[in-house]
């Protein structure tokens, strides 16, 4: 599950992690007053406002602005709020802007110049570990600097018998050639940092960029944050943080039915009972010629109202010229779900795509009878070859 920038610095800043402080606001004239509220706490005159929205590269769209005064802060918002942000990391019809988080401004002037650096937490799964990966380069691509300046990457992987050190967090700030106050700090961030990852149950932190003031204070001016989603049912506050305003429609909808459902480009779409079923679903349709739709695992309990529901989801593409709904009963008995693909199919009645459907395990004989005798326009497989052969005849 991805977070805003103002929930993810939430939760760093509950474990330590000094942060660019801000507060969000729903519309231009709440965000004025978010302005007065914020200066009253930190004596700030000017303000950053920030596009909230699941994507990176916003600065490059227009979703970061400086409001120099108060007076230019509602100015500001309400170019921001309500705009389709495209950014690198949006599709052409980019993203709507629903709320924009106004900050302090941290670039203030002082006796030695701010510094900028990148930072992020995850799983190295190559190697099993987590690791830190941090740079010099700070408010940069880190594609760009990886491609362009790799010597300026640097590493430091994570035992799990012993979790972060000293020694490391110090390595970590003298990396990034850090000396006196601003050293200390940037080992209390690096800490604090790694403790928010462990205990959110996080996938990804990524602070980009991490802003050494002209103070010497250590500080995350943004914050991505995606969190695992097996671990919400033990952060029931977290899992409140989900906007689904940022997710496509259908997947959100698919969830809410208990269907596991990602969105691809293809023309075929795929029901299928398993994760890894599904992929060598994906992978045979592929070698056939075609180019899966989706990725939908019914799980397995794929009754009729189940799979009439992953019907209808998948019909939602415009995209989609064919079905294949490949079952392996092991649990579930195929004839159970062949009903339920003939009974979806006589319910719905508008179904205008040819359905291949593949079922293999408990009663697949007695399935396969139940399809062919239907009198419905479902063609039967009984090898993923033949199936998927099928689907590209079809298509």
């Amino acid at each position: 599950m991805n977070l805003h920038e103002y929930q993810g610095k939430e939760i760093l800043a509950g474990y330590g992690v000094r942060i660019q402080r801000g507060k969000v606001a729903q519309t231009p004239a709440e965000a004025v007053e978010v302005a007065k509220q914020l200066t009253e706490e930190t004596g700030t005159s000017w303000y950053v406002v920030k596009a909230q929205v699941h994507a990176g590269g916003r600065g490059k769209g227009g979703g970061v602005k400086l409001a120099k005064g108060i007076d230019k802060v509602e100015e500001v918002a309400d170019s921001i709020i309500g705009m389709q942000l495209v950014t690198p990391q949006t599709s052409a019809e980019g993203k709507k802007v629903h709320q924009v988080l106004i900050s302090e401004d941290v670039y203030y002037p002082g006796e030695s110049e701010t510094s900028e650096f990148y930072m992020s937490v995850l799983l190295n799964r190559s190697t099993g570990r987590n690791m830190i990966m941090y740079s010099t380069e700070g408010g940069m691509d880190i594609e760009t600097v990886a491609e362009e300046t790799p010597h300026l990457i640097f590493t430091e992987e994570i035992d799990p018998k012993v979790g972060l050190t000293g020694f490391q967090a110090r390595k970590v700030a003298f990396n990034l050639g850090l000396s006196g106050a601003a050293f200390k700090d940037m080992v209390k961030f690096v800490s604090a940092l790694y403790k928010a990852y462990e205990g959110a149950d996080a996938s990804l932190f990524e602070i980009n960029p991490i802003l050494k003031t002209s103070d010497d204070k250590i500080l995350a001016v943004d914050a991505k944050v995606t969190i695992d989603d097996n671990a919400l049912y033990r952060h029931k506050d977290i899992a409140e943080m989900r906007d689904t305003r940022e997710e496509d429609d259908t997947e959100v909808e698919a969830g809410e039915a208990g269907l596991n459902f990602v969105k691809l480009d293809g023309n075929v779409g795929c029901m299928v009972n398993g994760a890894g079923l599904a992929m060598a679903t994906m992978d045979i349709i592929k070698m056939a010629g075609g180019n899966p739709a989706n990725f939908l695992d019914v799980g397995g309990t794929a009754d009729a109202a189940r799979v009439e529901q992953a019907f209808r989801i998948i019909l939602r593409d415009e995209n989609v010229k064919a079905i294949l709904v490949n079952i392996f009963g092991g649990i579930v008995r195929c004839d159970r779900v062949a009903q339920g693909v003939v009974d979806a199919y006589k319910n719905m009645g508008n179904i205008n795509v040819p359905i291949i459907v593949r079922l293999q395990g408990t009663n697949a004989e007695e399935a396969k009878k139940l399809i062919d005798e239907s009198g419905l326009e479902v063609h039967s497989a009984i090898a993923l070859q033949e199936a998927a052969d099928l689907v590209q005849e079809l298509v």
